[in-house]
């Protein structure tokens, strides 16, 4: 017996091909990931994409706004609990998602710096949402909530993402690390503790 197709709706039609381009996000650039590739791996016309998106800027912007609110969710730590233990546990999370969307993470760092505004808006907004988060826990947090704790913390998530990339750029380029991953999450949890003691 034939099975019936399900007619998708726009909405999930176009939550559907957003999942696709976060897939090809998480193994190429930005610029590697084009109307005509998406629309080869959908199975759809190259018009259907200009119908939900309106082009090409257009979806990728959507393709990278959508894969911050999934490192966003990902790294979200628990909401109880010692506040460095939740901190371990969102790193660990977030080197996780680093390590599996390697190239499609350092693209969106390279589209931020390099002047796209789209792009340092989207970069600057998850990075907010991923240092904010310190002080807006329920539960005890490691620092007061201060313009210069702020300032520090900002300070050490760009410290800890560029640890993460140089450790993730040598284990690519076929270099020993020199570290493993655990003593990488260590070096970065622990960093922020110390750091807060110079208040």
């Amino acid at each position: 017996m034939a099975t019936a197709r399900t007619r998708l709706s726009s909405d999930q039609r176009r939550s559907q091909l957003l999942d696709l381009g976060v897939r090809l996000f998480s193994t190429r650039s930005l610029s590697e990931i084009s109307i005509d590739l998406l629309a080869e791996r959908a199975g759809i016309s190259r018009g259907l994409l200009y119908h939900y998106f309106g082009g090409l800027a257009g979806f990728q912007e959507a393709v990278v706004r959508r894969a911050a609110d999934d490192l966003i969710a990902r790294t979200a730590p628990p909401e109880s609990g010692d506040a460095v233990e939740r901190l371990l546990i969102s790193m660990e999370a977030y080197v996780e998602y680093v390590d599996t969307h390697y190239e499609g993470y350092l693209s969106l760092i390279t589209g931020a710096k390099s002047g796209n505004e789209t792009l340092r808006r989207i970069y600057d907004e998850g990075r907010s949402a991923l240092t904010d988060r310190i002080f807006t826990s329920d539960t005890d947090h490691l620092l007061e909530d201060t313009p210069a704790a702020r300032l520090l913390v900002r300070g050490w998530a760009a410290l800890a993402e560029e640890m993460v990339l140089e450790w993730k750029r040598d284990e690519t380029s076929g270099t020993d690390p020199g570290i493993s991953r655990e003593e990488l999450l260590h070096l970065i949890t622990a960093a922020l503790p110390a750091l807060s003691t110079t208040l």
